[in-house]
């Protein structure tokens, strides 16, 4: 087994990643704030995974063992906080919604992380404020700990086009509709249609940062038309994923 990398500080910097290459797991004891400027980042844990598109960032909390994946290539902007600062008292990784401003400060932040002029010092205090207003967005997608839900849900991470019904999914891992409509809540704290929804938005973005044409990615995903993705993704992320995929 790989032992997982300790970095004390949460880097302040930006990079690029190329499409697919990822960051290992690894933890700080520091907070850390990761945003993809360009392209889709996914962060991973042992709770589950986040995807985040440009309107999002992702909160990681200091001592969170977490990987980080590149779909699309990949504009990484990570802010590092002290473990004493927590402007939204997050303790559990979470989507933060990122306007305009707060993209524009995070981007310009971490741009110039050796400079510690006092403009640099304002331009800080002002990213805690944005940070402090931005809504948590409900885009985590839970890992299952149960045999069972880890049996069917790995079957719809491989096809997650799979339209069949719980009780479908069910008769292959050998269990009841009811037996897993109740782990489902118990687990994963979703019902079975909310988690593959999640899974689907989060592998539809996946898609369009790999330039999937939008018809195709709703195929794949298993939306039953081109309109009712569109309705789904825009509730979801604010914009169509034409827009997203433009962007």
């Amino acid at each position: 087994m790989t032992p997982i990398r300790h970095e004390p500080v949460a880097p302040t910097r930006s990079q690029w990643l190329a499409p697919g290459a990822a960051i290992d797991a690894h933890r700080h004891d520091d907070h850390q704030i990761v945003y993809a400027g360009l392209g889709v980042l996914a962060v991973t844990t042992s709770a589950g995974s986040w995807v985040a598109p440009g309107t999002r960032a992702i909160w990681v909390p200091a001592g969170t063992v977490h990987a980080h994946q590149a779909h699309g290539e990949l504009e990484l902007h990570l802010v590092g906080l002290p473990v004493s600062e927590n402007p939204l008292a997050l303790d559990t990784p979470t989507v933060l919604a990122v306007g305009p401003l707060l993209r524009e400060l995070i981007v310009a932040y971490t741009r110039a992380p050796g400079d510690h002029r006092p403009e640099r010092v304002r331009l800080r205090a002002v990213l805690l404020d944005q940070l402090r207003a931005s809504p948590q967005q409900p885009l985590h997608l839970p890992a299952p700990t149960t045999p069972l839900l880890r049996a069917l849900c790995d079957i719809l991470r491989a096809d997650p086009s799979d339209g069949r019904t719980l009780a479908e999914l069910g008769r292959q891992v050998g269990a009841s509709d009811r037996t897993l409509s109740r782990q489902f809540r118990a687990d994963v704290g979703m019902t079975f249609p909310q988690w593959r929804t999640q899974l689907r938005l989060h592998h539809a973005l996946v898609l369009l940062a790999r330039d999937m044409p939008v018809t195709a990615v709703a195929h794949r995903c298993g939306w039953s038309s081109v309109s009712a993705f569109i309705d789904v993704f825009r509730r979801a992320f604010g914009h169509t994923p034409g827009a997203h995929r433009g962007g």
